[in-house]
């Protein structure tokens, strides 16, 4: 059994029922699956709506390695903490998808003494929302070929057709694929592709729909392909926007669970932030910030990726000022964004990144420092969670410590959740506590809505990644020119680009300059409201590496779930 796995079975979770009606929900808005899980009706905002809001947190952190630098446990830990305090507290994260689970990270259930529980559920299905979002997905790509098979009564330009196919495993094969066979039973032959499904506009939807009425709305919105004349063909020209709103009726309910010490922990949507906007739902968000005193949200991989989505993207089209910002780190990644050895997923830690060396420490607290630089350009101040490890050396924390502050953190503390629970992460939760309390009154999007397109990425690439420019090739200008025609032209831009770095290319670490960033294909979100810019080798469907964590998970002669971290 991993530590992981035996950290959560190790604790009895209390019944979901309990945890509900702690923060004041109604039995009659809680839908139960199982004992310690449950979806939580939207009836439960409306009644609850003349409540304050609670100030929210953002976990982010520094660029991550491929072992990642604990965000989702530390956002926990945090929450954990804050209670210990004496606040009421929730977290709210991301849903796992299944191609990392079997692929290359395992679970996303946070780790040790600091990690939601049962955790085999919530990285293995959870409710089906997952499932759900690739049927409503699938369907619609159904229907498109139906279309095109009996006559192309709307004109559809098949050259155009944006809409691919979803699966929630990681599968390089289809990448790329031809899909029909002609003649009279068989479809229309056209090449098109798979995405892994948290890469859908469907899952970016339902992260960002604020009601169901919103939710069936932006579902018509979708843009699938153009006719010959040019024209937008959206879900609802085709007659299958509804069925695709009956097949996310439940799952636009938020999924409510609990830490390991029993808080309330809401786990709902599920974006990647490389490939998409990287947040968990606004929905879940709101309920929480109706049911405590702080909320702790977590976005994905570095300040570059997740966080910059979660201000210009998800505060800006849900409506959220954030309170305060925590940026994760560890010192064996700031070791290696030093030029100090290489972390490689899988293979034990290189010898050289557990010697004490505050000098490569400090080179890579360059990283630190810019990542600092890019929340503090929204306005939001920073608190730096040192995630502690028993390898770190008292001056090399020091280093941190020292860097942290001189690039514009509030402060810099070492936690010791991932042994400790909230105990290890008190001190931490003070600080939170205290920089959320004071809030952001000067918080601020990155650009303005009416700025172009181009500006936008423009805006991104130089401000947040230190880049000197975009380069768009002309395919992709040629894209650009149809949204802004078509009049989408307003909205945010969603830059899909590796998180391994600043910059588009994975091997250069630290803080990267004297680089632009290619632009190689543009497409449009439009019901969920951004435009999709693919920067680099980036792409939308993941591959499993030579040996997959699927290989070690398994039932045991008791039916339980063993191999799973």
């Amino acid at each position: 059994m991993t530590a992981n796995l035996e950290a959560a079975r190790a604790v009895r979770p209390r019944p979901i029922a309990e945890i509900a009606e702690r923060i004041g929900l109604l039995p009659s808005e809680v839908e139960p699956y199982g004992p310690y899980k449950a979806k939580v009706r939207l009836e439960a905002l409306e009644r609850l709506a003349d409540r304050p809001d609670a100030p929210e947190v953002l976990v982010t952190a520094i660029t991550p390695t491929p072992l990642g630098e604990g965000k989702t446990t530390t956002v926990i830990g945090l929450v954990q903490g804050l209670r210990r305090i004496g606040h009421r507290a929730a977290v709210t994260i991301r849903q796992p998808s299944l191609g990392p689970v079997f692929g290359i990270k395992g679970g996303g259930a946070g780790g040790g003494r600091s990690q939601i529980v049962p955790m085999e559920e919530l990285n293995l299905h959870l409710t089906g929302d997952i499932h759900a979002i690739g049927a409503a997905h699938n369907l619609a790509a159904a229907f498109l070929d139906n279309h095109l098979h009996h006559g192309n009564e709307l004109g559809i330009d098949l050259d155009s057709v944006s809409w691919p196919r979803v699966v929630d495993i990681s599968d390089r094969a289809l990448r790329h694929v031809q899909i029909g066979l002609g003649g009279p039973d068989d479809g229309v032959p056209r090449m098109t592709e798979f995405v892994i499904t948290v890469a859908s506009e469907v899952m970016a939807i339902l992260a960002l729909a604020t009601s169901l009425t919103d939710l069936r709305e932006r579902l018509g919105r979708i843009v699938l392909a153009l006719r010959r004349d040019g024209s937008a063909v959206t879900t609802e020209h085709l007659g299958v926007a509804g069925a695709m709103a009956v097949l996310l009726r439940d799952a636009i309910k938020p999924n409510l669970m609990q830490t390991i010490e029993g808080d309330p922990a809401w786990i709902h949507a599920g974006p990647f932030a490389n490939i998409a906007h990287g947040n968990s739902s606004v929905l879940a968000d709101r309920i929480a910030r109706k049911t405590s005193e702080i909320v702790c949200t977590e976005a994905g991989f570095g300040a570059d990726m997740g966080a910059e989505k979660f201000f210009d993207i998800k505060c800006r089209l849900g409506g959220i000022r954030p309170a305060a910002a925590v940026i994760v780190a560890t010192v064996r990644a700031l070791k290696m964004h030093g030029g100090l050895g290489r972390i490689v997923a899988g293979r034990p830690l290189d010898p050289v990144l557990l010697a004490p060396n505050p000098a490569a420490v400090a080179a890579g607290c360059a990283n630190l420092a810019k990542q600092i630089e890019n929340v503090r350009l929204f306005g939001v101040p920073v608190v730096v969670a040192v995630n502690g490890f028993p390898t770190d050396a008292p001056e090399e924390i020091a280093v941190v410590r020292e860097q942290a502050i001189a690039g514009g953190a509030r402060d810099a503390i070492v936690t010791r959740h991932f042994v400790e629970g909230g105990a290890g992460a008190e001190e931490l939760a003070r600080a939170v506590w205290d920089a959320a309390q004071e809030g952001a009154p000067d918080f601020r999007f990155l650009y303005p809505d009416g700025a172009p397109l181009v500006e936008k990425m423009e805006t991104i690439a130089t401000r947040i990644y230190g880049a000197d420019g975009v380069e768009i090739v002309p395919a992709a200008h040629e894209q650009l020119a149809r949204i802004t025609e078509l009049g989408y032209g307003r909205l945010p831009v969603c830059m899909a680009k590796t998180h391994l770095s600043l910059s588009h290319d994975p091997a250069l670490k630290g803080r990267p300059t004297g680089f632009r960033v290619p632009v190689r294909e543009v497409y449009l979100s439009a019901g969920a409201g951004f435009v999709v810019a693919l920067c680099g080798e980036m792409r939308r469907m993941p591959g499993l590496p030579s040996r997959p964590a699927g290989e070690a998970i398994d039932l045991d002669a008791d039916g339980n779930v063993v191999g799973l971290f």
